[in-house]
């Protein structure tokens, strides 16, 4: 099996602790309030969000998916990482075994944060995998954070 990676990042005038509480710490409550159009809900199936739990997330409906599901593999809140793993979904993936992901917030210099995510395309044995394949869930992934910053900088009160 192969494995591919890409990662992407983007800055925010947010503070690191801001983003990782929202996308990260608490992100079963926040999003699905401030993206109802494209995610449902999400909660845990297995454990308290700590590592080892399983996250599902259940999308809106006349999507491409219904549902995924996320293995919490590491997360420092000190450091402000996560790393997680997507374990299974409603379709079958005819490329990709799993994907793990990374996910770091880190301080820029104007109170701001960077925000870096690596991500690691674990390809079945005789697929190759393209940019272009996973342009769309990379996408989805940017725009969500670009959600979450706006949510953030109309609230400056919430994860203060």
């Amino acid at each position: 099996m192969a494995v591919t990676c890409f990662t992407q990042e983007f800055t925010t005038r947010n503070a690191p602790s801001r983003m990782f509480k929202a996308l990260i710490l608490d992100s079963h409550n926040l999003i699905p309030k401030i993206t109802p159009q494209g995610i449902k809900s999400i909660e845990f199936v297995e454990g308290d969000g700590g590592a080892g739990s399983i996250k599902q997330t259940n999308f809106a409906d006349g999507g491409h998916l219904k549902w995924l599901k996320h293995r919490i593999d590491a997360i420092d809140a000190e450091r402000l990482v996560c790393k997680y793993t997507l374990i299974e979904s409603d379709i079958v993936f005819d490329k990709i075994e799993s994907v793990v992901y990374e996910v770091k917030f880190e301080a820029s210099g104007d109170g701001g944060c960077v925000c870096k995510m690596t991500s690691e395309y674990h390809v079945k044995a005789g697929a190759e995998l393209k940019e272009e394949d996973i342009k769309q869930g990379k996408d989805k992934a940017m725009g969500l954070y670009k959600v979450v910053e706006e949510y953030l900088l109309a609230n400056p009160e919430i994860y203060a």
